[in-house]
């Protein structure tokens, strides 16, 4: 088993031990150490509730361990709350109950960094109320709308044409969010076995639909400094003919990364000619930061490709508004597939969005404000602080993506915790438990919760050797 899979109730000795990865860095006592790195997996989402963990003979000896190392772990697991052992069914990973929660580490409560977003852009409520006048106009129907309210769908169209990719209504599926576009496509496109391309790191939320459709993820290599490995992307496609790749070439989130346009021209053509299906995820698409001369163009208007977008990142999260664009007969088979996961898209939210989406460029003319004055402060602070880290200043989007100089991403999360800061580990956007020399840090938060998040990182690194439980075992989404 090289990966975990999120199906199974069982993770192997040896599919563990590639995502405890670097546990071995801390000096705490061995056992405490592998405690901790098997919670943080678990509060993460990287070891799902209710996965079977390996024996602890199996373990010790694929760790090259002592068995009592082991043992006193999965003791401190079941003391945490984290760890249910039944005898006969070994021991299962689970979530302490509200109950059972230490309070947090520092007097203001847990500062959650682990959604890379932004709070509600204005005019929200406004626009809520227009819509909420002309929902009488929609009552006459049974309001189970599976692809999208025309004058949504124009809106979205419309965007697409002022960004120089002609679209018509008829190409766009409203769905609940990006995340579900992901899923229903991967539910109609991938059949279980089939390789899909994914990036390396990546949004790990994508990995997860795609695998549940059943897919085995490729991955592909970006970097900040070189973004996309375009001859390992081109050999993985001519070799396994991936019915599916999935793609984030604008603001890549985690890396910030841009693909230049004559790459995405490659890049399609490429997967034209062995028949893969390249999905372009395009929610960070919109949120530039420096102005530029010139950007490229939505990937589709270089050649085929389906499209996501969704309002969660540029105007609220709150809004589970997301859509689709691909051709005519893909729109069909979406449609037709939709009812098996839900059986439509709400209507007045459709209504605010479209009554927002007019107003769309001012709104990210302030977004972008706010994110240049949050990536300075963050950068700032960050180079200042930690001088041996690698800190981009991205162009766009809503975090960057730090080399911390040595495998300590999830040791230091940890510590992060103690000190009242949730993130996301650097893990968390590979595939199979990579990127321990990175971080996530947004930069989308006010002036305020950025300074909390600088001094508590500064805490926490100080005390990256000494790493103790975290403060609070909750599980947190990954955005």
């Amino acid at each position: 088993m090289s990966n975990l899979d999120h199906g199974a109730t069982t993770v192997s000795s040896r599919a563990l031990g590639v995502l405890l990865d670097s546990w071995r860095a801390s000096s705490a006592p061995g056992y405490l150490a592998l405690a901790d790195r098997i919670r943080l997996l678990v509060l993460d989402g990287r070891l799902p509730v209710g996965t079977r963990l390996p024996s602890e003979r199996d373990l010790c000896a694929h760790l090259g361990v002592s068995r009592t190392t082991v043992a006193a772990a999965y003791a401190a697991l079941r003391d945490s709350g984290h760890v249910d052992s039944v005898r006969g069914s070994g021991s299962v990973v689970r979530l302490p109950t509200r109950a059972s929660l230490p309070r947090p580490a520092t007097a203001e409560g847990l500062l959650d960094l682990t959604k890379a977003a932004l709070p509600a852009a204005d005019g929200i409520a406004e626009a809520a109320q227009r819509a909420a006048g002309r929902l009488g106009a929609y009552l006459g129907d049974s309001g189970y709308d599976q692809i999208g309210r025309p004058v949504l769908r124009e809106a979205i169209a419309e965007r697409y044409r002022r960004r120089g990719l002609e679209t018509s209504a008829d190409q766009i599926v409203v769905t609940l969010g990006a995340q579900h576009a992901i899923a229903l496509l991967a539910r109609v496109l991938v059949g279980r076995g089939d390789r899909a391309v994914v990036e390396a790191p990546g949004y790990p939320h994508a990995f997860e639909a795609l695998r549940v459709a059943g897919a085995r993820l490729v991955p592909i290599s970006v970097t900040v400094a070189d973004g996309w490995d375009e001859p390992a992307l081109m050999q993985t496609l001519r070799r396994t003919s991936p019915p599916v790749a999935y793609l984030m070439p604008d603001f890549h989130n985690p890396t910030g990364a841009t693909m230049p346009a004559d790459q995405r021209v490659r890049v399609l053509e490429a997967a034209a000619a062995e028949g893969t299906v390249v999905i372009v995820d395009e929610t960070m698409g919109e949120l530039a930061i420096d102005p530029v001369l010139e950007r490229p163009l939505p990937m589709a208007a270089y050649g085929r490709a389906v499209s996501i977008g969704s309002v969660g990142k540029s105007l609220w999260g709150g809004l589970r508004i997301g859509w689709i664009r691909a051709d005519r007969p893909l729109v069909d088979r979406l449609v037709r597939a939709r009812s098996a996961g839900d059986l439509g898209t709400p209507v007045l939210e459709q209504l605010v969005v479209a009554e927002l989406l007019g107003d769309l460029d001012r709104v990210l003319e302030a977004r972008a404000a706010h994110l240049r004055r949050g990536r300075d402060r963050v950068v700032t602070g960050l180079r200042t602080a930690f001088p041996s880290w690698d800190v981009p200043s991205p162009a766009g989007g809503l975090s960057t993506w730090v080399g911390l100089g040595a495998p300590v991403s999830s040791q230091l999360t940890l510590a992060a915790r103690r000190e009242g800061l949730l993130l996301a580990a650097g893990p968390v956007f590979g595939v199979d438990g990579a990127f321990e020399r990175f971080l996530r840090v947004p930069f989308s938060y006010g002036d305020d919760e950025t300074d909390r998040a600088l001094a508590a990182l500064r805490a926490a690194w100080a005390g990256v050797d000494g790493v103790q439980a975290p403060a609070s075992p909750l599980l947190a989404e990954v955005v």
